[in-house]
């Protein structure tokens, strides 16, 4: 049986923790992996609470590190389920560090991880409809949808077959990089 449908607002999480020093990396700046591993709980937190269910990431995307995070300095995720389609959900995950002694804060990161309800059975499950509330809730929906569409489109470009006939014109393809073939 289907869920109702929930809207946006049901399954938003906040995490927050504090940066402490075994998460910096060889440059005394967070680790970008650390950050990962939070954002991937903060995805799984939101698209269960709408799902109802186990859930489990599919892709990640668009993770780009703005700006960089300190040690001692306060993350917070803002995740909120932006699409969902049959047994999949997007959930977008907006990342903040505030300085804790100046109250500054910065956006450092925004990404998008794909997820999939899983079932007692281990099989993918059903999710319930999003109710779209507002133009934000509504912009959202059409921009996870979008993506998906390109992350698609980009796959059947890289299909192996194709790829295999562009290193067929390797020499012309790469002619203008920097890389040099040496096999035969």
């Amino acid at each position: 049986m289907e869920e109702p449908a929930r809207p946006v607002q049901y399954s938003q999480t906040i995490i927050t923790e504090l940066m402490i020093p075994s998460y910096a990396n060889f440059g005394g700046k967070i680790h970008g992996g650390t950050l990962l591993s939070l954002m991937d709980k903060v995805a799984y937190a939101t698209a269960s609470k709408h799902a109802g269910t186990y859930c489990v990431t599919v892709t990640v995307d668009k993770v780009e590190f703005l700006q960089p995070v300190e040690v001692g300095e306060l993350v917070s995720m803002h995740a909120s389920v932006n699409y969902v389609g049959r047994t999949s959900l997007i959930v977008g995950i907006r990342v903040e560090s505030q300085n804790i002694k100046t109250g500054e804060i910065k956006h450092t990161n925004s990404s998008f991880f794909t997820m999939v309800a899983k079932g007692d059975d281990d099989k993918p499950a059903v999710v319930p409809a999003l109710i779209l509330e507002n133009r934000e809730d509504v912009k959202r929906f059409i921009e996870a949808m979008r993506m998906k569409e390109i992350r698609t489109m980009v796959r059947e470009q890289m299909d192996d077959a194709k790829s295999h006939i562009e290193v067929e014109r390797a020499n012309e393809i790469l002619k203008d990089q920097r890389c040099k073939i040496h096999f035969k």
